[in-house]
């Protein structure tokens, strides 16, 4: 039976409340790490998903049609918004977690707009755990790899360069990026590399043991 159209507000309203708060708890984990997507991006694809689901169904009963009309739209919608989170540094692309994120948030709109409010939840209960709990499992075992600068002082020139190149070829470790340029003591190469905090560490150690001179740090295209 038809909802009159107070019910029918506030059945609208609880279901928008509901989808703020999902892709509020799913942005503010997003936030809490620093992502591009944060709290505020989530809350707004969530409750506009909800949204346009909610008026897909409700223009079909209305005027007619297809009542999933205006809802399918959201999923090419959210594909564009979701492409320009993914960005393409070097030999890596970055930004698939929050492209994929923004992706699930708006199905948990979409479920919470058709009522499916139990789905939606769960949902944003499993994405948490993804996002936080998988997130420090890989950081805890060293299963991600990530960008790292190396700074090498370059003492002998070239000889100091082959031993660097000798390091990685042996690691099997490609050399993203190289640059050099002079320093007060000679000459220093950088060059970026995509590795875990343990080859991280190993390769340090290999060029100290060869006695060259190197430090490491997290490159500044870290993004996911």
């Amino acid at each position: 039976m038809p909802l009159g159209i107070h019910a029918l507000d506030l059945q609208i309203v609880g279901r928008l409340l509901l989808a703020g708060i999902l892709g509020g708890v799913v942005g503010l984990e997003r936030e809490i790490r620093r992502k591009p997507a944060g709290l505020r991006t989530n809350i707004l694809i969530c409750v506009g998903s909800a949204l346009f689901t909610v008026i897909s169904y409700v223009a079909a009963e209305k005027f007619g049609g297809d009542r999933v009309r205006i809802a399918a739209q959201i999923i090419p919608g959210i594909g564009f918004i979701g492409a320009g989170a993914v960005l393409r540094d070097r030999a890596s692309i970055m930004g698939l977690t929050t492209a994929a994120t923004i992706f699930i948030v708006a199905s948990i709109g979409m479920a919470v707009g058709a009522g499916l409010y139990w789905t939606a939840v769960f949902t944003a209960i499993l994405v948490i755990v993804a996002l936080a709990i998988l997130g420090r499992l890989e950081v805890r075992f060293e299963l991600k790899e990530h960008f790292v600068t190396f700074r090498v002082n370059l003492r002998d020139g070239v000889a100091t360069m082959k031993r660097v190149q000798e390091v990685l070829s042996q690691m099997n470790v490609p050399m993203v990026r190289s640059q050099t340029h002079p320093s007060p003591s000679g000459s220093v190469m950088e060059f970026d590399a995509n590795v875990s905090f343990q080859m991280q560490h190993e390769i340090t150690n290999r060029l100290a043991e060869m006695d060259v001179h190197s430090e490491s740090m997290p490159s500044e295209f870290q993004h996911a």
